[in-house]
């Protein structure tokens, strides 16, 4: 079953305590309520989505503000797929005392940190070579496959190339506070991206 999320935006990260003790380390997203711009239905577009909006601005571009018509101007707009809108309507606002609450587990999806291009020791933890008896190959990848048969490289075989900048899901890291009036939503453990990137937060 597909779930409504929200849109957020990576904060940073810091540490909480337990009422035990113990120490968590959290992921702070800021999630301002967004607002429902547009509901998709199986009869009028093929499939059944709720399309969220945030990010505030002053103005927009024609076709955006001809899409909006009387809604707020946001600037970022994320559709989730569900399996009925249910009760939603365009224009309402979707808050996180709407969907979560600490204890949940939730999914969260964001765009990992671009590290440009890499070898294979850093994007794919191979082992280095020998570094004495007059070796050269420290960081090289070795042998990328026989000579005659087959005679080429076989399709996604592990090499040196561009290293994350990818579309990354964490699923199921448990919310340890949701803060409703400040807009914060606290989950274990690390996310995806740098500060500020634009995060999707729906139940798991």
């Amino acid at each position: 079953m597909s779930n409504i999320g929200l849109i957020g935006r990576k904060v940073g990260m810091t540490q909480v305590f337990q009422p035990d003790g113990t120490m968590v380390a959290v992921s702070v997203v800021a999630i301002t309520p967004n607002t429902v711009t547009r509901l998709r239905t199986p009869d009028r577009d093929g499939y059944t989505a709720i399309a969220l909006g945030t990010d505030e601005v002053k103005k927009l571009n024609k076709p955006d503000s001809g899409q909006l018509r009387d809604l707020p101007k946001v600037s970022t707009i994320r559709e989730f797929r569900v399996d009925s809108v249910g009760s939603y309507e365009v224009g309402q606002t979707v808050a996180i005392s709407d969907l979560f609450a600490a204890g949940d587990l939730v999914d969260v999806t964001g765009v990992s940190k671009g590290r440009g291009f890499a070898g294979v020791i850093k994007r794919h933890n191979f082992a280095r070579g020998p570094k004495t008896h007059g070796s050269d190959h420290h960081r090289a990848p070795g042998s990328i496959g026989p000579g005659t048969t087959p005679g080429r490289v076989y399709r996604g075989l592990r090499m040196a190339g561009h290293m994350g900048n990818e579309r990354v899901t964490v699923k199921k890291v448990r919310v340890i506070r949701a803060d409703a009036e400040r807009n914060l939503l606290l989950v274990s453990g690390s996310l995806p991206g740098s500060r500020g990137t634009l995060v999707l937060v729906k139940k798991a």
